[in-house]
């Protein structure tokens, strides 16, 4: 086993969720990640914690969601699991990228609402998204193998103090802001609140890798125009330069470019996928190419993301209202040239470089 692989359950372990003995631990990992599986039942004994299981197998999911389509319950014998759980890992890894791609837009829509309440328990846990190498992502990621190895481990396997220190100046500018206006050439010019809700600093204690600083706006308040000029592959689409207009926070004209159907009935899934749940500044920049995985992805440096959907509830303060949906959907503009980031009227971010990594602009 390559020993990256261990120290990355390592991670996990003692920096991500904080294993202590006797707690009950359940693993959702494909087959394709069955390294990582390992190495993290073997630090969870050493942890004397006590782990269960789970195969997230793609081609499950696609064969039950294709014979069902409709009428979805909550799995009430899953969300008792969940209830009983102290922490969830989750592991991504992909033999297929594409396996769900057939799968349509509203039978997910549909299955996501119906596990909204085990999404809700879970994130009420100690819990850690992270990644696996597998081949399939290598591919999607237009990188060998090896090459993909390398690019992940070394985003996760890294001195995740030195990157809150360094996040942390980004917070003190954005925690006690009202107004933050986005600014990327002529096709992207949105302006929102974050008045009253906090600023989370992320340095991989959830999601694995770590690498920047969000909140969510004032439900709203969110007012202009976005294009994001990066990909969004989400059920197994691509989906291509999506375009949002929003007028007192809600979504009021979109269009994309590819695969418009696959956005439209994101937004469509409930009342509150029509509204921003996020805004994060990616802030890793040893991720320094795109790969098709949000969860990378958006910790880009030199990009902002924007979340349609549901609000954290860490980033929302008590006077303020959380926005509530099925989903949380991630999509990213590229902030490397013609961009500003302007927090209560002051330029912070002036084409990827922050004030206080240059100074004066």
């Amino acid at each position: 086993m390559d020993p990256r692989v261990r120290e990355h359950a390592e991670v996990i372990a003692t920096h991500s969720v904080d294993l202590s003995e006797g707690d009950n631990v359940v693993i959702a990992a494909p087959p394709a990640a069955d390294d990582l599986a390992v190495a993290l039942h073997e630090v969870i004994g050493e942890h004397g914690a006590n782990p269960v299981a789970l195969n997230g197998n793609d081609r499950f999911s696609h064969a039950f969601l294709r014979s069902r389509e409709d009428n979805f319950e909550t799995p009430a014998h899953e969300l008792a699991l969940i209830e009983e759980t102290d922490v969830f890992i989750a592991v991504r890894a992909n033999e297929n990228v594409t396996e769900t791609s057939d799968v349509s837009p509203e039978t997910n829509a549909a299955y996501s609402q119906a596990k909204q309440p085990i999404l809700d328990e879970r994130l009420s846990k100690r819990w850690c998204l992270t990644q696996y190498p597998a081949p399939a992502n290598a591919q999607l990621a237009e990188m060998s193998t090896p090459g993909y190895e390398n690019f992940v481990w070394d985003a996760i396997n890294k001195d995740w103090e030195a990157v809150r220190e360094h996040q942390q100046q980004m917070v003190e500018i954005l925690d006690p802001a009202d107004e933050v206006r986005i600014v990327s050439g002529e096709t992207t010019d949105v302006t929102m609140s974050v008045s009253g809700n906090p600023t989370l600093n992320d340095y991989a204690e959830k999601n694995l890798p770590g690498g920047e600083v969000f909140t969510a706006p004032v439900r709203d308040s969110v007012d202009g125009e976005v294009l994001f000029d990066k990909p969004l592959y989400h059920q197994g689409r691509e989906v291509t330069d999506v375009y949002l207009d929003f007028e007192d926070g809600e979504v009021v004209d979109h269009a994309a470019e590819k695969n418009e159907d696959v956005l439209t009935n994101v937004l469509e899934t409930d009342d509150g996928a029509r509204y921003l749940g996020e805004l994060g500044i990616g802030m890793n920049r040893d991720i320094d190419q795109f790969t098709y995985n949000m969860l990378f992805d958006e910790k880009m440096g030199d990009t902002v993301h924007m979340a349609v959907g549901r609000a954290y509830g860490d980033t929302v303060g008590e006077n303020n209202e959380q926005n509530q949906s099925a989903v949380h959907v991630d999509m990213i503009v590229d902030m490397s040239e013609d961009s500003r980031i302007e927090v209560d009227g002051e330029v912070v971010q002036r084409n990827g470089t922050f004030r206080f990594e240059d100074g004066e602009f």
